[in-house]
């Protein structure tokens, strides 16, 4: 299974977010703690704040913070959120030219797969990933004060 780099932007922005806690952070601090494009954060920021997953205050003081607690977000979700197409393999797409597809086993192993993959990750929420042991040491590694 494969996520985009969309998806990816978009927890590592939560992530941010969660270990920050209640405190504004701009789109620059979690740009520069990432080390990614300043540009790319500003369309998931926008697309996370239009799904509730943040709020955003505007101003000189102003900058984004989570709009509910890490452990009401749900992994699973937000992939299906932010995935434009989980589409594994041809077959599983509207325009499919595969000749085989109607006899091809793929599809089911891969819908099968695609399934167990989600169901995975519907099992976690944010708070799964920065469990509060962690939290000292992301704090550091995202060069956090």
């Amino acid at each position: 299974m494969h996520i985009t780099r969309y998806t990816d932007y978009s927890l590592r922005v939560l992530v941010y977010l969660a270990v920050q806690g209640d405190e504004l952070v701009t789109i620059q601090q979690i740009a520069d703690s990432y080390e990614i494009s300043r540009n790319h954060l500003m369309k998931v920021v926008h697309q996370l704040n239009k799904k509730g997953y943040i709020e955003t205050v505007r101003g000189k003081k102003g900058g984004m913070r989570l709009q509910m607690a890490p452990g009401d977000i749900n992994v699973g979700t937000l992939v299906r959120e932010t995935e434009q197409d989980l589409s594994v393999v041809e077959c599983f797409a509207s325009g499919d030219a595969c000749r085989i597809t109607p006899v091809c086993g793929l599809k089911s192993m891969f819908g099968e797969a695609l399934a167990a993959f989600l169901e995975v990750l519907d099992r976690y929420t944010l708070a799964d990933i920065i469990h509060d042991q962690h939290r000292p040491q992301l704090l550091r590694l995202l060069q956090i004060a």
